[in-house]
């Protein structure tokens, strides 16, 4: 898998990717990712990416020009799967989205910042637009870094047990059971006797079975779908 990520500022974006999991996909050869500063895209002194918005108003747009011309570079370079542009009113990212954007090849991710965007570039460069949630960041750089993550855990061999992530929470829109790990009791609480006793077909049974009561007291929410 390829991710381009267009960014103002790239500094954000360079720690995470040369740290844990994902630094490790990078190594594996797995994952290649790649930041392109907008600035670079401009044809002004000062390497202005953001103008004030027609018909007036609070904050600044980014223009569509310096976009344009980088996008159109990459896409010039290889074929996209998906440009996602991060953004408070897209789409609230979740389990089953990441699913399917970590079987695609190549993305392109645009990470908004002022007020937004152009909303030409929405409308002819943009093919999914993704939120991390209801509310505003200063720019999509952290929501980029988390769709990022979210994608890049489930891509078979990143992981050092590739069935780990199959059964995280929200797959098969359940929440993750209870786990315990060593000493089995810890100043008197106590680990679930169903957990020790060696009987791996009860224990499925019974980790179905939490899963199933912590969605409903959690999220009932996702019982639903």
């Amino acid at each position: 898998m390829r991710i381009d990520i267009i960014t103002v500022v790239p500094e954000i974006l360079k720690s995470p990717f040369e740290a844990s999991i994902m630094k490790r996909s990078i190594e594996k050869g797995l994952v290649e990712v790649h930041l392109h500063n907008l600035r670079d895209y401009t044809t002004t002194n000062y390497k202005q990416v953001d103008d004030y918005q027609f018909g007036g108003g609070a904050g600044m747009v980014m223009m569509i020009e310096p976009i344009d011309k980088c996008i159109s570079k990459l896409k010039s370079e290889r074929t996209y799967d998906e440009v996602i542009y991060m953004t408070p009113d897209g789409e609230t990212l979740n389990q089953k989205i990441s699913n399917q954007l970590s079987l695609k090849g190549n993305l392109i991710i645009l990470c908004g910042h002022y007020k937004g965007v152009d909303q030409r570039v929405r409308d002819h460069f943009i093919t999914k637009e993704i939120s991390v949630g209801d509310y505003v960041l200063s720019g999509g750089e952290l929501g980029a870094l988390i769709l990022c993550d979210a994608i890049i855990r489930l891509i078979p061999g990143v992981l050092g047990n590739e069935t780990s992530a199959l059964t995280d929470s929200f797959q098969d829109n359940l929440l993750a059971p209870p786990i315990y790990t060593r000493p089995a009791d810890y100043k008197g609480w106590k680990v679930p006797e169903i957990l020790t006793s060696g009987n791996f077909p009860k224990i499925e049974t019974w980790r179905e079975d939490q899963a199933y009561e912590r969605t409903k007291e959690k999220r009932p929410d996702l019982l639903k779908d």
